[in-house]
């Protein structure tokens, strides 16, 4: 793994500073951790927000037309990222809605779209595998996935397993190189 250059990880350093906390924490997974990332602490705060998506913009595949924002915490990235790259977002729900457009993802038709899947923070990739299969049957084209944060569990193997590639702007490793040890 290659070291952050000094602007990646002073924004890891930020990162970290805003959003890990300690204690004992239920990951979506079912998995018990010591250590969490509070995504809202990053997607509240509207100049490290900005400056999170300005990064993952530079990371983004030019091969898509539209992003996807998983619900809840993907969708203010996607939104950003939409202001920076003027790619459309929807926003995607865990599940669909039982009144009005009955979909599951909002924003128009995903019939034939090149789809970036947006994440805050990947554990085990489940929301992100939960979402694919929908997503896929509104005719969208499934293409790689991105998020702030990969806690190195697990997540990025089992979405490979489904032909989804993950890059992250963080993991775990640099969040911690960032910050010294925890």
């Amino acid at each position: 793994m290659q070291p952050l250059d000094p602007g990646r990880l002073t924004l890891a350093k930020r990162v970290f500073d805003a959003a890990h906390l300690t204690g004992t924490f239920t990951l979506r997974s079912g998995v018990v951790s010591n250590e969490y990332f509070d995504k809202y602490r990053f997607e509240t705060d509207p100049i490290l927000l900005r400056d999170i998506c300005l990064a993952l913009a530079d990371k983004m595949p030019t091969e898509v037309d539209a992003l996807a924002g998983l619900e809840l915490g993907g969708v203010p990235i996607a939104t950003v990222l939409s202001q920076l790259t003027g790619l459309p977002a929807f926003f995607v729900r865990k599940q669909a809605k039982a009144y009005g457009t009955m979909r599951i993802a909002e924003g128009g038709s995903l019939a034939g779209r090149r789809v970036l899947i947006v994440e805050d923070v990947v554990t085990s990739g489940g929301a992100i595998l939960d979402s694919a299969g929908p997503l896929r049957a509104e005719g969208a084209l499934i293409g790689p996935v991105i998020c702030v944060i990969d806690r190195q569990a697990g997540g990025a193997d089992k979405l490979a397993a489904q032909g989804l590639a993950l890059d992250a702007l963080f993991t775990m490793t640099d969040l911690q190189a960032a910050t010294g040890p925890s």
